[in-house]
């Protein structure tokens, strides 16, 4: 489709080997509401799910026709038919996993954040590279429309040279529907910004610094911080700012982005944070600095949920067949790591802080 004199398009498309067996481990809410909707909708081939409530994997199996549970994980690691393992569970416990499937040989999906701990995450990336496993992190704003057709916007030069770059959210989260991130006293960057940190970095590649400032509301419940502040900053023309909150007791939703160059001006929102989880299509708009009166609206027609989630696993079928690496690797998505865990050093310590700091 046509956006001013430019071209997006903002389809999501398999590559040849799409028929691989993929085995499910967790059977909670993101996956049946996101995963397994995006996955069928595609044709894609779900041999088998796990979850340690064994009721609970029954229960998807049924939903959305998966023919086997697998009574253990052990049981899931060593059937052949499965060659992608897509995990599903808690940070604490996603790398100890994700070291069982890489020993076993198995490619995979693992959720964001990859560890809560950057030590860990280093240590299951560096296991599957020494493995020779492909390995992506469901990163998956950079398939939503709005992200998705902003970096071909870049790539094709409507942008000129980037001078800002703004994410503005201001929305009402139910922390309480995930108890366990409701109790984690990091809650907002590392639950929830990290898409929009991970989207930046996209966009527009790794800062040399970041500065964040972390709040909590007036009342809340939560133990983590659930409005925060953040800029990182490129060096001297170019700085992004993510500013967010989860305590709007309207209902005016914001949730906008905004990126401008010296040749032009993107402008969009972030739909799916309308009415979360059912979402709207984003919306992009674009003006030049030719014709700075006139805005194109782009013609967008995927959803982040659940369409977006089959962009990381489709990149991760496509890296095994071509020997290349998934757009959100597990060595790329070590630098949303160092974002993040740099982002809350900076909050407690109340200074700019490199990414290049966090090692540990």
């Amino acid at each position: 489709m046509k956006l001013g004199a430019f071209t997006i398009d903002d389809a999501i498309r398999l590559p040849a080997n799409a028929d691989l067996g993929i085995g499910i481990v967790g059977c909670g809410g993101i996956v049946n509401y996101a995963h397994l909707p995006a996955y069928r909708a595609a044709g894609l081939n779900v041999r088998a799910c796990y979850d340690h409530d064994l009721e609970a994997a029954r229960r998807t199996a049924d939903d959305h026709q998966i023919p086997t549970v697998a009574p253990t994980l052990e049981a899931m690691l060593t059937d052949p038919e499965i060659a992608i393992v897509d995990i599903a569970v808690t940070p604490w416990a996603q790398g100890a996993i994700a070291l069982q499937a890489i020993a076993a040989g198995k490619h995979l999906l693992c959720q964001k954040p990859l560890c809560d701990t950057y030590a860990m995450a280093a240590t299951v990336v560096e296991a599957a590279r020494a493995a020779g496993v492909k390995m992506a992190v469901n990163q998956q704003m950079r398939w939503s429309a709005g992200i998705r057709v902003s970096r071909q916007l870049i790539d094709e030069g409507a942008l000129g040279v980037l001078a800002d770059a703004r994410i503005d959210v201001d929305v009402r989260t139910p922390w309480h529907l995930w108890p366990w991130i409701a109790a984690s006293e990091r809650l907002e960057i590392m639950y929830h910004s990290i898409h929009y940190q991970d989207s930046v970095r996209y966009l527009l590649g790794d800062p040399a610094r970041v500065l964040s400032h972390h709040r909590r509301f007036p009342g809340q419940t939560e133990v983590g911080e659930t409005r925060t502040t953040t800029l990182f900053d490129y060096g001297v023309e170019l700085a992004a700012l993510i500013d967010v909150g989860h305590h709007n007791w309207s209902d005016d939703v914001v949730a906008r982005f905004r990126l401008t160059g010296d040749r032009g001006i993107i402008d969009g929102t972030i739909g799916l944070l309308a009415d979360y989880p059912i979402g709207r299509v984003d919306t992009v708009r674009f003006a030049s600095h030719d014709a700075p009166a006139i805005w194109h609206e782009a013609a967008l027609t995927t959803r982040w949920i659940p369409d977006a989630f089959l962009g990381p696993m489709a990149s991760l079928m496509a890296a095994i067949a071509e020997g290349s690496e998934p757009l959100t690797s597990g060595a790329d998505n070590l630098g949303t790591l160092r974002t993040v865990f740099a982002s809350y050093r900076s909050a407690a310590e109340g200074r700019f802080v490199a990414p290049a700091e966090i090692t540990s």
